[in-house]
């Protein structure tokens, strides 16, 4: 099932995508069976939002060891992981807003992210499933020269729009091995499989859920593979995952 979050004019609802439609749904999807308004919209005629607006969005860092290999770094033995501030959060087709007066190199990063489901903490990895509610495309944006300046990662991951999420929730998927791909202008600049993550997901819930509490909605980014690289004004940077669907962003000036 797709869970998508839309505006059809002022109204912000949830949804469920079925084909080229919309099907409304009434409060939301966390909180219990999901009931039909009966109500449908087209999905051209509406804007889709962010999924879901977390309490906090953890990140995973070099979980793919090509990616770790290229960014001249070891592999960690257990997962690394950050915050993004839930400030940074922007949905599909929003803008990633460049700010150029204190970074001259911004970064894309295609992921999988988890969405998480209910309330949870000290997750073992036999039960890490029973707590997701279903996966996402994210691009954790990065500026690149604020992270190695500043040698610790908050400001360069926490501007705001640097964390696009979408277009939707993906309820039943198999995450193990799905292929993942980031485009720039249309050209391919990552591509690998979930598969090749280092950490696999129950392990990153497992290790997450044992330092903080997981809010339903909160979000895992389970780490970006290989081909990392940077941004300019007026590219529209996008992240493929298999089974989900495509995250567009265009890049723009920051005001």
């Amino acid at each position: 099932m797709r869970i998508a979050r839309f505006s059809a004019g002022e109204e912000v609802s949830f949804g469920v995508v079925e084909g080229e439609e919309i099907a409304e749904v009434s409060g939301h999807p966390f909180l219990g069976e999901i009931r039909f308004t009966g109500a449908r919209h087209p999905v051209a005629d509406v804007r889709l939002l962010a999924p879901i607006l977390p309490s906090k969005v953890i990140a995973i860092g070099r979980n793919y060891a090509e990616h770790a290999r290229e960014m001249g770094s070891e592999v960690p033995e257990e997962p690394l992981f950050f915050l993004k501030p839930s400030t940074s959060v922007v949905g599909p087709y929003e803008a990633v807003r460049y700010p150029e007066k204190l970074s001259r190199r911004v970064d894309y990063e295609g992921e999988l992210a988890v969405v998480i489901g209910r309330l949870c903490r000290e997750v073992p990895v036999s039960r890490a499933q029973e707590v997701i509610f279903g996966y996402t495309c994210a691009n954790d944006v990065t500026a690149r020269d604020l992270q190695g300046r500043d040698g610790q990662w908050t400001r360069a991951k926490g501007f705001d729009t640097f964390c696009p999420l979408g277009p939707w929730i993906e309820t039943v998927l198999d995450p193990s091995d799905l292929a993942i791909r980031t485009l720039v202008n249309g050209e391919v600049r990552q591509s690998s499989r979930t598969s090749s993550m280092i950490h696999d997901i129950p392990r990153l819930i497992a290790h997450v859920s044992q330092v903080m509490t997981l809010l339903p909605g909160d979000v895992i980014l389970t780490g970006t593979p290989e081909g990392v690289g940077p941004l300019e004004l007026g590219d529209t940077v996008s992240v493929e995952v298999e089974g989900i669907g495509e995250l567009s962003n265009r890049v723009v000036a920051r005001d």
